[in-house]
């Protein structure tokens, strides 16, 4: 809150708004005279969102933070003072065994944000080429035995299809021996997301997006998870601010502290970022 800094009367965009905690601390601040959109791909979560932020300073919309701009073009809105990104799975998508984003999960292989898109991770991981599965291993998931696993995954799925999370973190955890500190098959399962999502471009875009529609002076906050999020982002403000458009609030990232991250384990790998528009 302090580096999105929303002020009374503004109008804010809470990008992924998941379950809406971010949002609640936006409209306390904003007052009764802000508007808050708040924007998720996910119908399950902007229901939750719904229940929990009423009133009609808030604006809910489904769809892609990439389209952004037309989705506040239909209700009028061509410029804001804030934009926050909180980029990634949600809890809710993680804890929920039906949407098969958990490598525990005994359920289908899913991972879709969107559950009306046709393409999930069960296709992905029966479907693309070895080659292509080694890439997005390697590029998405930066997986040291992305060759060792795509080619287990073709082995296995030539006998029967792989058709559930466990059956793939089975694999995958063949391929190490065992486990480690840190579920081997984390960072597969990572790049099967960013594959099925397109969450790369997705991200390009819509901080592309937030570019054309924040006021002079207004502000961009982007939470991220992992290394090439946090890269894209790291690059869009640089870039941005060679040519004065947008100006770094900080330095460095701001990562949370040991008792956050023992209050919140899930926050251990987050990184914010913040810039102004010039």
């Amino acid at each position: 809150m302090e580096m999105l800094n929303p002020g009374r009367g503004g109008v804010y965009v809470d990008a992924t708004i998941g379950l809406g905690g971010h949002s609640e601390n936006i409209l306390r601040l904003i007052g009764s005279d802000g508007k808050l959109i708040g924007i998720d791909r996910d119908e399950e979560a902007l229901k939750v969102a719904g229940n929990k932020l009423s009133g009609g300073r808030v604006i809910l919309k489904r769809g892609n933070f990439s389209d952004m701009e037309s989705l506040l073009y239909r209700d009028g809105i061509s410029e804001v003072d804030g934009i926050l990104f909180d980029i990634g799975v949600s809890m809710l998508q993680l804890k929920d065994p039906e949407r098969g984003f958990s490598f525990i999960s005994d359920k289908r292989l899913d991972m879709r944000m969107y559950r009306k898109q046709k393409m999930s991770a069960w296709d992905v991981v029966n479907k693309y080429p070895e080659k292509e599965l080694e890439r997005i291993l390697r590029e998405f998931g930066e997986e040291r035995l992305s060759r060792k696993i795509a080619k287990a995954i073709v082995w296995s799925r030539g006998k029967r299809p792989i058709d559930t999370c466990s059956e793939l973190s089975r694999i995958v955890e063949d391929i190490y021996g065992g486990r480690g500190r840190s579920h081997p098959a984390t960072k597969t399962f990572q790049a099967l997301r960013i594959e099925v999502n397109k969450e790369l471009e997705q991200l390009k875009a819509g901080l592309d997006a937030s570019l054309r529609l924040l006021k002079k002076g207004g502000r961009l906050c982007v939470i991220s998870y992992h290394s090439l999020e946090d890269r894209v982002v790291k690059n869009f403000i640089a870039d941005n601010s060679k040519k004065a458009l947008l100006k770094a609030i900080i330095k460095k990232p701001i990562t949370p502290n040991p008792e956050e991250i023992r209050l919140n384990p899930s926050s251990r790998s987050a990184k914010l970022r913040a810039a102004e528009r010039l």
